[in-house]
């Protein structure tokens, strides 16, 4: 059993090591495969400039939602804040959100700057928030921003003090809970996972076996490996651009996603949108199941004059 009596001071002032993440458009092209562009239509106008563009590669567009990959492997360095204790098997990805604040561009070397965002006290786990500041090292420019929210099972109960502990360093209301209309969607979209999935999506640097080994699968409670919560999201937000945005990636301005369940290779993916002003709200269900895995919204810079 962990020995849960740190300082949470110590955590929130951890100053991680600077990190760096180089792509190319060879990467941007197999990300957008990953999260199924272009899977029911190869010549698909809206989605092709992901992985073709007449001109050669450079041209690419990138989707948003490539900003996750920027910080592949960053929960590998929790482990290293100062007296937390936790088991990894038993970390949860509960939670994404990410701020686009440049188009991305289809090659680059990106610096990254980490810090502590949120740490609270949940008796039986510690939820831990991490945001990650991605700057193109060329120019300086700060591109986006994720912050990334996981559950430590089994490391709560540190609080010296009651209420129990609980820091934030951003605003409550910037993040809020994702409320599912009763109303008929404005749009959804339909999308068939193939049973490869998850092995064509771990190529883009996600390898936890979880998604590829049935052993380990079968540890953890599932009949098999099962998607990247992180691959699911880009089939919600890409299913929004498609159908929201006329398929311009750079209206997306900010995107939240809170994973509610797993997700099987080969199933389908049907995610709901609702509008509210510049906001759309979304939920993706699977539908042989008939559950909902994934809810959220994606903030837009502005609608496309077809809505």
């Amino acid at each position: 059993m962990a020995d849960n009596s740190f300082d949470p001071q110590q955590i929130i002032s951890y100053e991680f090591p600077v990190t760096t993440f180089t792509y190319t458009e060879r990467d941007v092209a197999l990300y957008a495969l990953g999260v199924g562009a272009c899977g029911s239509d190869a010549v698909d106008e809206k989605e092709l400039k992901y992985v073709y563009h007449k001109d050669g590669q450079g041209f690419i567009k990138v989707l948003p939602t490539f900003a996750a990959l920027f910080i592949t492997g960053a929960t590998d360095t929790f482990a290293k804040l100062p007296g937390l204790q936790f088991d990894p098997n038993l970390l949860l990805h509960g939670q994404q959100y990410i701020e686009i604040h440049k188009p991305f561009p289809s090659s680059a070397c990106i610096e990254n700057r980490m810090e502590v965002a949120g740490l609270h006290d949940k008796g039986k786990a510690t939820i831990l928030e991490v945001e990650t500041k991605s700057y193109e090292k060329k120019s300086g420019e700060l591109l986006c921003m994720n912050r990334t929210t996981v559950y430590l099972r089994g490391a709560g109960g540190f609080s010296k003090t009651s209420p129990p502990y609980s820091y934030r360093k951003y605003p409550a209301n910037q993040v809020l809970t994702v409320k599912i209309p009763n109303s008929q969607p404005f749009a959804v979209q339909e999308d068939c996972t193939h049973q490869s999935q998850a092995l064509l999506y771990r190529l883009s640097g996600d390898y936890n076996p979880l998604h590829s080994d049935p052993t380990v699968a079968g540890v953890a409670g599932f009949s098999r490996p099962i998607l990247h919560g992180l691959c699911t999201l880009g089939f919600a937000v890409r299913a929004i651009i498609k159908r929201l945005c006329n398929g311009e990636p750079t209206l997306v301005k900010s995107i939240f996603g809170r994973f509610l369940l797993h997700v099987y290779p080969g199933e389908t993916l049907i995610t709901e949108m609702w509008l509210e002003s510049s906001k759309v709200l979304f939920q993706t269900k699977v539908r042989e199941r008939n559950k909902a895995v994934l809810t959220g919204y994606v903030v837009l810079g502005q609608l496309t004059s077809s809505l």
